[in-house]
């Protein structure tokens, strides 16, 4: 038996002394995100939009781990490198970056405003790129580094009444084989996890039409939607070092949807 398969251990998937940026980390499954790498082991620092993060802190506190908030907006690039600075001036290095924080806005197309084009488009996708270099850099520095972009079925799909989230999607999958082709020689690796349809705040307007949760769910083989909770093991996978071969991929934990 070869050297490298006897050392391989569970401790491959332990992300002890790991410091993990998730924007967004406050709700939904960006708070999901940041607990699971929490109870692997890393220490967060946080970006949200509001100032309520007791029950956040209170969540990944009771790991033993600790925990750093920044309000602030993503969309902004001065703020974008406050993130960076702050996080190095808390923490001083950054091993994991989630790229969490996004938005939707749904309207039929032929009644689409632009500035609800522009507000999905700045945070979706601008704020994915603009963060990710700023991160890459000091990641090439550590010769090492995990980044981690949430995607989305409609990366794969046109969807409807969503156009900038469609497109935004479509870029961010396009973006996450841009980076692995470019930093995978420096030891990081980029790839992204594509959520079937979770039960989240975004998706509530959905789940109140019946018929439309119906339709949905009917199409899903695991014949139910997702939570945060079943995709709180594929971050930390993808964080770990058990995922190191692993680059450029878009990873969809979805019940099965694309399979249909």
């Amino acid at each position: 038996m070869s050297t490298e398969l006897q050392n391989f251990s569970l401790d491959y998937f332990s992300l002890t002394g790991k410091v993990a940026i998730v924007t967004g980390g406050n709700t939904g499954l960006g708070q999901g995100y940041a607990v699971a790498l929490a109870k692997a082991g890393a220490d967060l620092f946080i970006t949200t939009y509001t100032s309520d993060w007791s029950e956040t802190k209170e969540l990944i506190e009771k790991e033993g781990r600790r925990v750093e908030f920044f309000q602030g907006d993503l969309t902004n690039r001065d703020t974008i490198k406050q993130v960076v600075s702050k996080c190095l001036e808390v923490y001083g290095k950054i091993d994991i970056l989630v790229n969490n924080a996004g938005t939707i806005r749904r309207a039929p197309l032929l009644e689409y405003k632009q500035e609800d084009w522009d507000a999905v488009m700045n945070i979706n996708l601008n704020s994915v790129y603009f963060l990710s270099q700023e991160v890459a850099k000091v990641m090439v520095e550590q010769k090492s580094g995990k980044i981690i972009n949430i995607a989305s079925m409609l990366s794969f799909q046109g969807g409807k009444f969503v156009p900038p989230y469609t497109a935004s999607k479509h870029a961010v999958a396009g973006l996450t084989r841009a980076f692995a082709n470019e930093l995978a020689i420096h030891g990081i690796q980029i790839n992204a996890i594509a959520p079937g349809y979770v039960e989240t705040a975004n998706t509530a307007p959905i789940r109140e039409d019946q018929e439309r949760k119906a339709e949905i769910t009917a199409r899903i083989p695991a014949g139910r939607w997702a939570t945060p909770a079943d995709l709180q093991g594929t971050v930390v996978f993808l964080a770990s070092k058990a995922s190191d071969y692993i680059n450029g991929h878009i990873l969809a934990v979805d019940g099965g949807w694309l399979a249909r």
